[in-house]
């Protein structure tokens, strides 16, 4: 475990300690204007809802808002849609009358920019993605403190799935909720791996000697596929990464060029340059995934919310009785795959209804909701949901099993935490593709270590 992960371990532990306390003391909720913790504290409350939670954050009047309207932004999303119904019902239940914008992920990204740049307070609750834009919208102090306010003991914060938490943290504060989360996997044909009496590898290195003796290139049959393209693959490479023991940096100080990380490297490119189909290096996820799903690989790994695209016979000629999931192999440091929040929820710093916009996140979070919500196929953050079967029955119980496994192992993160995450995400990919080409790896990574310090270093003085 790296210096990193365990001081996030350790901090998440403190916070839930508070949380804990808190909840039993009873006391005030609020929202500042920065942080990413889960811990209450006890920031004073303001009058006007625009900024630190009150003991109102707890009561049970759930009509205490009626009469005030906010402003929801949210992206097109499956979660998206199917959230829609349940609004009136907020709305009936509460009294708070919610204007509901959706724009496509690019529309969604150039408008929240522009209004939180502007420092807009039309703005009350939108989705926003943590890996890619958390940091700088914490940075830029766009996202509001909602740590006072997860000490809700109802709506219970401790429920929530480490790794999904954690982009939204920091300096032990919480920023926003998660909503989606993924984990990479390991899809692999089930028919061949019995053909061949094969087991499914439970390690990194009988994942290698399994796409070895599977890999058939003159039949147009791969042992492994993955995402060979620079930047997309970094996020998939991650979990290569963690698993052997290595981080993106620690403490500040890059560690792409660490024994450990040039392993990872090395054992990526050489499963997709031996033992991987051609163009590998354009490959992104829909590329990579078509090779599978077209009966030509025998092994991929990705996320596992690209499982639909697998079971869609209008996709994919492989039957879905042939397809296997598995929880993603262990690399020396053991099972560490990533487990992400891809989306989540947001109140704008500037907004003066930041009680009332809880209400609405709060409710539409909870674990009734959630459980709800993960049922019609949108994978969660909620511990309680999937062990609920209501939450679990859009998924294959072999699917279900696995996902729940790598939600409790996973890092919260498949990219590297920072400001400039397509800056970082272009010097890491540089290596990849060295090592997919055969390229000397050392040499690659500790020129890319060098650029990344340099980037880590522009970030720290800003």
């Amino acid at each position: 475990m790296t210096k990193a992960r365990k001081a996030f371990m350790l901090a998440l532990a403190l916070i839930m300690a508070v949380v804990l306390a808190a909840c039993g003391g009873g006391s005030s909720g609020g929202s500042g204007s920065s942080g990413s913790g889960a811990s209450p504290s006890s920031s004073p409350s303001t009058s006007d809802g625009s900024g630190g939670g009150s003991a109102s954050s707890n009561s049970p009047d759930t009509k205490r808002f009626a009469g005030t309207t906010i402003r929801f932004v949210a992206a097109n999303h499956a979660w998206t849609d199917t959230i829609k119904p349940l609004i009136p019902k907020f709305e009936e239940e509460t009294g708070i009358k919610v204007n509901f914008e959706q724009f496509f992920e690019d529309q969604l990204t150039q408008k929240l920019t522009i209004e939180l740049t502007a420092k807009s307070d039309s703005l009350d609750v939108f989705m926003v993605r943590p890996l890619q834009d958390g940091k700088l919208y914490i940075k830029n102090g766009w996202l509001a403190d909602i740590t006072d306010f997860a000490q809700d003991p109802e709506w219970d914060f401790s429920d929530f799935a480490q790794g999904a938490v954690a982009p939204f943290m920091q300096d032990n504060r919480l920023y926003g909720v998660p909503l989606i989360t993924e984990r990479e996997i390991l899809y692999y044909r089930k028919d061949i791996f019995e053909k061949h009496n094969i087991q499914v590898p439970q390690t990194l290195e009988e994942l290698k000697e399994v796409a070895a003796r599977l890999n058939d290139p003159k039949n147009d049959f791969y042992g492994f596929v993955a995402r060979g393209q620079r930047s997309p693959a970094v996020t998939q490479f991650s979990s290569f990464l963690y698993s052997s023991g290595g981080d993106w940096f620690v403490d500040g100080k890059a560690t792409l060029d660490t024994p450990e990380a040039i392993s990872a490297f090395k054992l990526y490119g050489e499963l997709l340059r031996e033992y991987g189909p051609p163009g590998v290096l354009n490959m992104s996820w829909p590329q990579a995934l078509g090779v599978f799903a077209q009966g030509k690989a025998a092994m991929y790994t990705d996320a596992d919310s690209l499982f639909p695209n697998m079971l869609d016979p209008e996709k994919s000629i492989v039957p879905e009785e042939n397809i296997g999931f598995a929880v993603f192999p262990a690399g020396s440091a053991g099972r560490k795959s990533y487990n992400v929040t891809s989306w989540g929820l947001g109140i704008n710093s500037n907004s003066k209804k930041q009680e009332a916009a809880w209400e609405f996140v709060k409710w539409i979070t909870n674990k009734e909701n959630s459980v709800f919500v993960q049922g019609a196929g949108n994978p969660g953050p909620r511990n309680s949901a999937w062990q609920d079967p209501e939450g679990v029955k859009a998924f294959s119980k072999d699917l279900a099993d696995v996902m729940n496994e790598a939600s409790r192992i996973g890092v919260g993160y498949d990219r590297p935490l920072v400001v400039n995450v397509g800056e970082a995400r272009d010097i890491i990919g540089e290596v990849i593709v060295t090592s997919i080409e055969g390229g000397n790896v050392e040499n690659a990574a500790k020129a890319a270590n060098a650029k990344f310090q340099e980037l880590l270093d522009k970030e720290a003085s800003n």
